[in-house]
């Protein structure tokens, strides 16, 4: 009997067979937005303008709900400074600690727009459980008042 050969098999990991592939398109798009955003959000004047482009770029109701948003945000918490993060319109507390971002349906493919809460850096700690992001489906008076009230919430110190 002559010994087995060992084989070596191959380890590439492909979609085919279930096993992670690596980053898709749109997290290597939103990490290379990163790098760019470093830059600009070293001054205010350019990290606001680079945020108003942002939404600008956006198209239907994630452009009109990102362009409320902001309006809400500057109005409840002018605290806060306008950054991009990941290449979303975002919110930083003084220290430039994101606080609140919007990500748009289109950013990932989503089914809805986000607004999400830093929970880290957003103060709506309740209890031992509390939601840090909101599904975004369209904006009305309520909805609204609910955001400013969060806003609010999230930036008063404990």
């Amino acid at each position: 009997m002559s010994p087995k050969k060992e084989t070596k098999k191959s380890t590439k990991r492909t979609a085919s067979n279930n096993v992670y592939t690596g980053l898709s398109k749109e997290e290597i798009a939103a990490m290379k937005e990163t790098l760019k955003e470093r830059k600009a959000n070293a001054n205010k004047e350019e990290a606001e303008k680079a945020v108003l482009e942002k939404i600008a770029e956006l198209k239907g109701l994630d452009h009109d709900i990102a362009k409320r948003i902001h309006e809400i945000v500057k109005a409840n918490a002018p605290n806060l400074s306008p950054k991009t993060w990941y290449g979303m319109p975002a919110y930083a507390n003084s220290d430039g600690k994101i606080v609140c971002f919007f990500q748009s349906a289109a950013k990932f493919n989503s089914k809805y727009a986000t607004l999400g809460f830093n929970h880290d850096n957003a103060n709506l700690d309740e209890g031992n459980m509390w939601p840090s992001a909101f599904s975004l489906k369209e904006l009305t008076a309520a909805e609204e008042a609910k955001i400013a009230a969060l806003v609010k919430k999230a930036v008063v110190e404990n």
